[in-house]
């Protein structure tokens, strides 16, 4: 077994030291070090499918004293998916300049607070994760010091700083409650709590900054100005899309165990997942901006994502892990590509970009395969993913919703590949060679996640999740449907429509988003004030009296 807290100090010490002593082989040394992080997570995972839970504390404190680290089926998967995105995006960059010792330095410290904040079992401890990882991602997206890429920086730091806030003081409240800040001392003691109201206050605070990372609606406005930031570079909005924004769901899930038995707001997140969804993809046609259309495609998924997490079915659930799992691989694939193809034409505007097909076959392939994993497209990851959450929710409305989000997706994808298509007269441009192997690499992730995607779910989870072929062969029939229908709403609507291009003009600054963020704690506290103290004891009352 590999012991827990290496996985967070290892890249951290090895940054502080290639920023100290900084070399001509400092690439290579990160790279083999990538290398060796991932043997080491595989390590790790399989011992975890072994003996189920791994439990570390550290100090030798007895009790819920000292900080603890955890490392489950799910937590040692994304310790995995962490280390394999690290290493592939090193490889990608490295012809790359900029790559020094200091870029390098954020880069990995960013690595080691999410491996600490997927192995945390201490509220405390996922709080300053949280705090620290904002300011490293503050940095990495000013890093090509812009005007624009500092502004959007320091949004993205205020805001963030804003909304763990209210983290913090829903971590005071359940201090003051239950006197441990571990999850299972507060699990264990859960019980002990004789009235669901106690919770409520530092619930909703804390699920208020859950909503901000996870970036749901309303909360999504520090989203694309993070990821599609102009001078980020490709690797780091990679990163933040495909990863990093992951850590507020991984947080939800772990939030929403600490509170199951007490307060269940499953209701109450399909919806939000609903909205973010649609609301997503309509915010994705707006944009003429390609990194854009990506940012708030990520905001789209994890409307879905929401949806399957929050429904009471195994397969519905483990269809949403999944998709976090498949959205990483792609929408890391489409950030490198695209940064590929920014740097090739000059622009990002997709209006004036055609015929990367001819210019660059290989980044354009490797998109579209990305593009039919995030689609559904039959025997891509994507496919698989969705497949499980539609048949988790079969029967009830938000299959309408799943649907509908999914055919958003393949609107604003009929756009996206418009600029593959077109005319191209001059040579091939050239891609570098550690770039090529990448996006092939990944591209072909998402086919195979798709073939294997049943077993895979089975093998990485203990699942036994099951997919029937003639259910499948009718999502396949489904999925041909709103391809045809997509096309004819996209040729026929979207792009004569000129409100849709209206809405990207709206702008939502830092005062507002605070406004937004109060107004999500103060629906999310009266829900749960009309559900635990109103509804609930009238209920009650009327069963107690029959």
């Amino acid at each position: 077994m590999i012991r827990l807290y290496l996985f967070i100090l290892l890249p951290m010490l090895l940054a502080t030291v290639m920023y100290l002593f900084p070399n001509k082989h400092i690439k290579r040394i990160a790279i083999l070090f990538q290398a060796g992080l991932l043997v080491c997570a595989i390590v790790n995972f399989l011992y975890v499918k072994q003996y189920e839970t791994i439990f570390e504390r550290l100090g030798g404190w007895d009790g819920y004293v000292g900080i603890s680290l955890r490392a489950d089926a799910l937590s040692s998967v994304m310790l995995m998916l962490t280390a394999v995105l690290f290493l592939v995006m090193l490889i990608f960059n490295y012809s790359k300049d900029y790559v020094n010792n200091l870029f390098l330095f954020l880069f990995l410290v960013l690595q080691a607070l999410m491996m600490g904040i997927f192995l945390s079992n201490d509220l405390f401890n996922i709080y300053v994760l949280m705090e620290v990882s904002t300011i490293i991602v503050s940095i990495l997206i000013m890093f090509k010091k812009d005007s624009q890429s500092i502004y959007d920086g320091m949004i993205y730091l205020f805001v963030n700083i804003v909304g763990m806030a209210f983290f913090l003081f829903g971590i005071g409240f359940i201090y003051k409650i239950f006197g441990v800040l571990d999850f299972n001392g507060i699990k264990e003691k859960m019980h002990l709590i004789e009235h669901s109201k106690t919770l409520i206050i530092p619930y909703a605070l804390m699920i208020t900054a859950v909503g901000l990372k996870s970036a749901l609606m309303p909360l999504f406005s520090w989203l694309p100005k993070a990821h599609a930031t102009p001078s980020a570079p490709s690797i780091v909005s990679a990163i933040l899309s495909g990863l990093y924004v992951k850590t507020g769901i991984y947080l939800f899930i772990r939030v929403q165990e600490m509170y199951i038995g007490r307060i269940d707001m499953s209701e109450y997140f399909m919806v939000m997942g609903f909205l973010t969804g649609v609301i997503g993809f309509i915010l994705a046609l707006s944009q003429t901006d390609i990194k854009l259309i990506l940012a708030y495609h990520t905001i789209s998924q994890i409307g879905l994502i929401m949806i399957g997490l929050n429904y009471p079915d195994t397969n519905a659930y483990w269809g949403a892990v999944y998709h976090i799992i498949s959205h990483a691989f792609v929408k890391s694939t489409l950030f490198l590509t695209a940064g590929i193809i920014i740097e090739e034409y000059k622009t990002r505007n997709i209006w004036e970009i055609k015929g990367v097909f001819k210019r660059l076959p290989i980044v354009a392939t490797s998109s579209i395969l990305a593009i039919l994993g995030i689609t559904g497209a039959p025997f891509f990851n994507g496919s698989i993913s969705k497949y499980l959450i539609e048949s988790g929710i079969k029967g009830n409305m938000l299959e309408y919703g799943v649907l509908l989000i999914n055919l958003g997706t393949i609107i604003y994808f009929m756009k996206y590949l418009s600029m593959f298509w077109g005319k191209w007269e001059g040579p091939k441009a050239r891609v570098d060679k550690y770039r090529r192997v990448i996006i092939i690499i990944l591209g072909l992730l998402c086919f195979i996640g798709g073939l294997y995607g049943q077993g895979l779910i089975n093998y990485l989870f203990n699942q036994d999740v099951v997919i029937d072929l003639p259910s499948y062969m009718q999502k396949i029939i489904v999925y041909l449907a709103s391809l045809v229908v997509g096309v004819i709403i996209y040729k026929r609507i979207v792009l004569k429509s000129q409100i849709l291009y209206k809405v990207q003009e709206l702008k939502v600054g830092f005062n507002n988003v605070c406004l937004l963020i109060t107004i999500f704690f103060s629906v999310t506290l009266l829900y749960l004030v009309m559900k635990y103290m109103l509804l609930e004891p009238a209920v009650a009352s009327v069963a107690r009296f029959f």
